[in-house]
Parts: structure tokens; C-alpha cells; sequence
């Protein structure tokens, strides 16, 4: 093969794998900066639940429900699957 051919197919070859390459490690840098900024907007938004909740938990968790008024929601109603094989019409 000659020169030029062996250029040809080495371009083919590696030129997208390069091109992608270089655009994931710029993405994946911004992405650090991303994280950073998104670790620090949850941690205020813990510290301002734990200091909105007095019995917050010691990990920064949500606190306690408040209770209910004594009156339970009724949810939907579950219907019983039955139990034997179904034929169907084939």
C-alpha cells in the first residue's frame, strides 16, 4: 500500500475517536465544576432543613412527620388477581 492510502485509512480510523475523545474530556471537566456547585446547594438546602426542623436526625436528614389529625386517608382499593391460569383464545 502506499502512503498516501495507509493516511487515508489511518484518518478514517482514528480521527473520530480523537475528535470524541478530546470533546468528553473537556465535558467531563465541566462536570467537575457542576459537582461542586451541586454539593454545595444541597448541603445549604441540609443545613437550612435541619435548622427548620427541630427533631431533624443527627445526619441531616428530614425530620419526623407531623402527626395526623386522627383522620387516616383511604388509598385506592386493591383488587385480588386471581390465582388459577387464565386461558385466553388463541
Amino acid at each position: 500500500m502506499s502512503l498516501t492510502t495507509d493516511a487515508i485509512t489511518a484518518a478514517v480510523l482514528f480521527g473520530p475517536g480523537a475528535v470524541l475523545g478530546a470533546a468528553t474530556l473537556i465535558s467531563q471537566r465541566g462536570d467537575r465544576t457542576d459537582s461542586a456547585a451541586v454539593r454545595q446547594v444541597l448541603a445549604e438546602s441540609a443545613a437550612h432543613r435541619a435548622a427548620r426542623h427541630a427533631s431533624a436526625p443527627p445526619d441531616g436528614g428530614e425530620g419526623v412527620p407531623a402527626p395526623a389529625d386522627g383522620q387516616n386517608v383511604p388509598l385506592a382499593t386493591v383488587l385480588a388477581f386471581p390465582e388459577g391460569r387464565v386461558r385466553r383464545a388463541a
